[in-house]
């Protein structure tokens, strides 16, 4: 197998979803790339507005109010609210999501891994949106490995304490004056150059509208046989041009003001985001490393906006004063309710978990990270995340046997139009193995849109990533957290009617 060093990315992609702008095909790549790869060009370029899509994760937590773990809360005023966590995620243009990923994978992240690499206890501890090489060389480690370091260093130590904590709002409180400052930092420059500062603005100054609005319109409003005939055009897109956009009467919002506050954020989900989080947080980390990391011998890991601080039990409410004083430098704040402390000790000859919480130590408790849930002696995937995955499985099978049965009710028949195999390869241990079978998809090729036969690499589903995750941890519990899983996947299947089904 190759080095992961040497597999890259291709910055430039043709993204299948609909925008203000056609796509960009394969053909048309070489014109592109130029356009974009000319500064004078980016420095004039004209930024079109984001389509803003809020996705919704459900959450089973426990709440203190109610006294039991429930997809529901209590908020200030008494109300019983959702759980759900809303994530408003942002998609910009076809040229202006290649403009960001250009600048982002060929010009900012080489100079950022450059600038990690002179310091090897900060290299070390920035882990999320990053390709970094597995300990054979392999492969590039994720989440598994991340979390894995973590547990063992625990380990290692024996009896410690833990700091968990999360930084409140990561994305949409990110202060502009500081981003800039660290960028032109790392580029070597005093200030930013013209066009990283078009880029700069378009992603601090940026407007968008709601993609729910554009759905209402095109119930309403937005002529289908238009946006058809576009497509015979070889125009991938929702509007002719944007005269046509503004005319449609959709809202257009900016990034405003907060109160009294100044703007500040950027949006989440551009090819460029991610790149610019590590980024802004450059200054914390390597306080971070000097005083905590080198002075105080602590051991520290930052995932996105999921910090982790090891240290000596004695030192852990310095430790937690310390990060609060120097999040606030950089204009972020710390999330007091996803902030926890643990401490880690020995009870007969077995390392054990203690959440500190008012004062004491609350036994049998868990160290929460990055998906799993690491008790001491043992390591569990995330008890959330298994319930996803039957919630997942169950949801499927009511849609798909919906299908069914309208299907036989439009053509009369009683004949099962669904195979069990996609069913077990999507939600069982036969699906683990990386598979090759033949799929079609509609690509943008020629000014026009094809349908093109292919063959698709399943990589495998949930119940590989457990077992693989059980084995890179040697962790065999969380194989056994599954071990029924093909009973509860047959017993849906005969409550959805799937068992007379062909294999």
């Amino acid at each position: 197998m190759n080095n992961p060093s040497t597999e890259h990315k291709d910055w430039f992609k043709d993204r299948g979803y609909l925008h203000l702008t056609n796509r960009i095909s394969k053909v048309d790549r070489l014109a592109a790339e130029k356009y974009i790869k000319s500064t004078k060009n980016v420095v004039k370029h004209r930024f079109s507005p984001f389509i803003l899509r809020q996705t919704t994760t459900r959450r089973y937590k426990y709440s203190k109010d109610l006294g039991r773990r429930s997809h529901k809360s209590v908020d200030d005023k008494g109300n019983l609210v959702s759980n759900a966590k809303v994530r408003p995620i942002m998609y910009a243009t076809h040229i202006d999501s290649n403009i960001y990923s250009y600048y982002s994978q060929k010009i900012i992240q080489p100079k950022y891994e450059a600038y990690l690499k002179n310091n090897a206890l900060l290299n070390n501890c920035v882990t999320a949106y990053r390709q970094i090489d597995s300990e054979d060389e392999v492969r590039f480690k994720y989440n598994v490995d991340f979390a894995k370091e973590v547990f063992d260093e625990v380990k290692d130590r024996g009896e410690c304490a833990v700091l968990a904590l999360d930084i409140e709002n990561f994305f949409p409180t990110l202060d502009h004056s500081q981003l800039k400052k660290i960028w032109s930092k790392i580029l070597g420059t005093k200030t930013l150059p013209e066009d990283h500062y078009s880029v700069f603005k378009s992603i601090t100054n940026y407007s968008y509208f709601y993609y729910d609005d554009l759905r209402k319109r095109r119930k309403g409003h937005l002529d289908e046989k238009k946006i058809a005939h576009l497509k015979n055009q070889g125009k991938f897109q929702f509007f002719n041009d944007y005269k046509d956009f503004e005319d449609s009467g959709i809202q257009v919002y900016k990034n405003q003001s907060v109160g009294s506050k100044k703007i500040s954020g950027i949006p989440q989900g551009l090819p460029i985001s991610a790149m610019l989080a590590n980024l802004y947080m450059l200054p914390f980390d390597e306080s971070v490393i000097e005083n905590l990391v080198q002075i105080k011998g602590c051991y520290y890991r930052r995932y996105s906006d999921d910090l982790v601080v090891i240290c000596n039990t004695k030192d852990v409410d310095d430790v937690e004063q310390f990060v609060l004083t120097e999040i606030k430098k950089i204009a972020l704040s710390i999330s007091p309710s996803k902030t926890e402390k643990f401490q880690f000790k020995f009870v007969d000859s077995r390392l054990s978990c203690y959440k500190i919480e008012n004062g004491g130590l609350v036994p049998n408790s868990y160290l929460q990270y990055l998906g799993f849930d690491f008790y001491g002696y043992k390591t569990l995937i995330k008890a959330a995340n298994l319930s996803r995955f039957y919630r997942e499985m169950k949801q499927s099978m009511a849609i798909k046997a919906k299908r069914i049965e309208t299907v036989q009710q439009k053509y009369l028949t009683d004949d099962s139009i669904i195979y069990k195999r996609k069913i077990y390869r999507l939600y069982s241990f036969r699906g683990i193995q990386s598979r090759e079978l033949p799929a079609s998809k509609t690509i943008f090729q020629d000014g026009k849109l094809v349908n093109k036969k292919f063959t698709r690499k399943y990589r495998g589903n949930f119940i590989k990533y457990a077992y693989r995750a059980s084995d890179i941890m040697e962790a065999p519990e969380i194989k056994r957290q599954l071990r029924h899983h093909m009973i509860i996947l047959k017993n849906y299947m005969r409550k959805f009617s799937f068992e007379n089904g062909p294999e």
